[in-house]
């Protein structure tokens, strides 16, 4: 009887169900603005300007995108081009980025290389400036090395992040000496230790450094801006600030959330995958004693 009663007690959680129903209404909040622009984007014109203005769309239709091809159809590069660019400098700065932070962190962190504190207290240093601050020496130097309109330029200045080696070298710091010792036992050089034994155990700082690098390269309409001067090197977010802009800027209300949605949709899927990446890794990669 007893064990019976228990059993109804935890059924009965008040304090847990309010708990879960204040999470949920926090969550669908937060995902209000989200969902706000999913159904601008389906919205025909005849509900963008209805006062007051609806949630959801009530008669869904792709006009809108229809209008983002034809508005940046007329530009010299078709839209295609701009998602094309987007791609490519967003997946090299992740990949990258990612690969010079893990090769970074790994002698940083197991190797006793002269001037290795010093080096690391300027990676920590480098993290209280702000990228505004660097953008007028990165650009003299860009130029200097006649890279401007390439994707080289929208590249270079984004591999070697302080934050991605500060964030590798924090988890590199939680692999056993005596592991990394014990396969160079083994026979395996310096490459094989790092590539079979210090990645995988990298694998959610590397996961979590992919999040945040490429998010911030994928919404980065400055680089493009800066370093380039033709129209077929820009990326997607300089094609919706001219989208927003000029005349007309009223009647494409419907097209701007098209655009914005295609833009967030990239950021999403990898935030999800990244997500459960990062999940999985911390718990199953941890060693055991």
């Amino acid at each position: 009887m007893e064990h019976s009663l228990a059993v109804k007690g935890k059924r009965f959680d008040f304090g847990g169900t309010i708990l879960y129903v204040l999470l949920t209404l926090f969550g669908l909040l937060m995902l209000a603005p989200l969902i706000y622009m999913v159904s601008t984007a389906f919205k025909p014109t005849s509900e963008l300007f209805l006062f007051p203005p609806r949630f959801f769309v009530m008669e869904p239709t792709i006009r809108n995108f229809n209008d983002l091809v034809l508005a940046t159809g007329t530009s010299i590069v078709p839209f295609s081009r701009y998602i094309f660019n987007s791609f490519i400098v967003s997946g090299a700065i992740v990949v990258l980025g990612a690969l010079i932070a893990a090769m970074a962190a790994y002698p940083l962190s197991k190797h006793n290389m002269p001037f290795r504190k010093m080096i690391f207290s300027m990676i920590i240093f480098a993290l209280m400036f702000a990228p505004q601050v660097t953008q007028i020496p990165q650009f003299l130097v860009i130029n200097k090395l006649g890279i401007i309109n390439t994707y080289f330029a929208l590249i270079l200045p984004f591999v070697a992040a302080p934050v991605g080696m500060f964030l590798m070298k924090q988890f590199a710091d939680q692999i056993p000496d005596v592991l990394l010792e014990a396969v160079k036992i083994d026979g395996a050089g310096e490459w094989k230790t790092f590539w079979i034994i210090v990645i995988p155990m990298l694998k959610p700082a590397l996961a979590t450094f992919a999040l945040i690098s490429f998010i911030a390269a994928w919404n980065d309409p400055f680089s493009a801006t800066i370093y380039t001067t033709t129209e077929n090197m820009k990326t997607l977010p300089n094609a919706l600030q001219t989208i927003q802009g000029g005349a007309g800027v009223v009647a494409r209300v419907g097209t701007v959330a098209a655009a914005s949605l295609l833009m967030t949709i990239p950021t999403i899927l990898v935030f999800v995958i990244s997500q459960k990446m990062v999940l999985e890794t911390m718990a199953h990669s941890g060693i055991k004693e």
